[in-house]
């Protein structure tokens, strides 16, 4: 279109043009616009939610990301929806609130803000965690977890629980470089390290931020790596958060072999995981989950990637007798009652016994009868398990 006809400077902003870049004729018509704007002074400006550029359209554009606001930003915009006394509260309340905003864009903040202020008058945090997680939900890239779980409902891990909570709290004190980034849990199924990584968020006061790789991967040529890319650049924007990535073996098991497979998509996936994990400088503690360390690529293991990899066995014990106490008083049990044989069980079937137990009405010793402890249908995997870790993880 001939727009600049003058001697000044003419912009074109296109909005969702992205939408009709795969058409032949849109793309020589802004070829030749660009090049005939070099003369008339006129600029093209694509606005688009994705990058998606056309070869031929490559090398005529400079791609401008737009970040998510930060937490001034956050301020800003609250302070704009907030015009009378008392609905905008001050100091650590304020800060809580901005922390509950923390993620969403600046559309969605001031929603959010103004929301809130119709339903209490007032900004109230967790009106904003609310919304923020059933904004997160619909993206489809991340979820936000909102549990109640803790370390006191977590018997055993006592290692495990002391050297996170010591590394996250300890970062205040450090610099940007220094700051902890994670730990690897692997262990055989049920012995608390989903649990473990729900409760340290709420321990430390921190959101738990939920990604599943697997669910990232699209039908699109480049839509994973993009969905990764976002995702992780969310985490990023939410920070300080724990990322909670559970069975990451299931996730990465074909990165080797991608390239047979899938055209790559999985390496690719996996590379930007790890250039993130290496590389990333926010205060964002990963927690990642494996059942089975022989599908999982050698060099995810690897040193500076994560603060600690942790074995979690089998429960001692001493450990039981924390957990079935736990779990009695949990289920309204008698404390008092004859327990079951538990040689080679974990946290989950002890819980699943008290839980049965209460559900049917039947001491824990009947109860146990209808419990397969996993230790008898894999039981050669867990030692296989053992023997990999063995020298190679924290226990």
């Amino acid at each position: 279109p001939q727009v600049a006809q003058g001697a000044g400077t003419t912009v074109v902003a296109f909005e969702s043009l992205h939408r009709f870049l795969g058409a032949t004729e849109i793309i020589q018509a802004l070829a030749r616009q660009i090049h005939a704007g070099k003369n008339s002074r006129c600029f093209v400006v694509v606005l688009a939610p994705a990058v998606q550029i056309p070869p031929e359209l490559e090398k005529l554009f400079t791609v401008v990301d737009h970040e998510l606001p930060g937490r001034d930003q956050l301020e800003e915009i609250a302070r704009g929806v907030a015009t009378q006394a008392g609905e905008l509260p001050e100091g650590e309340e304020l800060a809580r609130v901005i922390e509950a905003a923390a993620g969403l864009t600046s559309c969605e903040a001031e929603n959010a803000f103004s929301l809130a202020l119709v339903r209490h008058g007032r900004l109230e945090p967790e009106t904003l965690w609310e919304l923020k997680s059933q904004q997160l939900r619909k993206s489809g890239l991340v979820s936000l977890h909102r549990g109640t779980e803790s370390f006191d409902q977590l018997g055993g891990l006592d290692n495990l629980k002391a050297f996170c909570l010591r590394a996250m709290r300890r970062q205040s004190e450090g610099t940007v470089s220094n700051r902890p980034r994670g730990v690897l849990l692997l262990s055989p199924p049920g012995c608390g390290k989903s649990q473990f990584a729900k409760a340290l968020g709420n321990e430390t006061g921190r959101p738990t931020v939920v990604l599943d790789v697997g669910a990232l991967l699209g039908s699109l040529v480049g839509q994973s790596e993009s969905n990764v890319r976002a995702a992780l650049k969310l985490a990023d924007a939410m920070a300080p958060c724990v990322i909670f990535c559970d069975e990451l073996e299931k996730a990465l098991a074909g990165a080797s072999s991608s390239g047979q497979t899938d055209s790559g998509v999985t390496a690719r996936v996996f590379g930007s995981l790890l250039t993130w994990l290496n590389d990333h400088d926010s205060d964002v503690f990963f927690v990642g989950t494996c059942n089975d360390a022989s599908k999982l690529p050698p060099e995810f293991a690897r040193a500076e990637r994560f603060d600690g990899v942790f074995f979690v066995d089998l429960p001692g014990r001493d450990q039981k007798e924390q957990i079935w106490a736990i779990y009695q008083r949990h289920f309204g049990l008698d404390a008092k009652q004859a327990r079951p044989d538990d040689t080679n069980w974990t946290g989950a079937e002890i819980k699943s016994c008290c839980r049965l137990a209460n559900l049917l009405d039947v001491p824990l010793v009947q109860a146990a009868q209808n419990v397969v402890p996993v230790a008898v249908t894999a039981g050669d995997k867990i030692e296989s398990l053992r023997q990999w870790a063995s020298g190679r993880c924290l226990s």
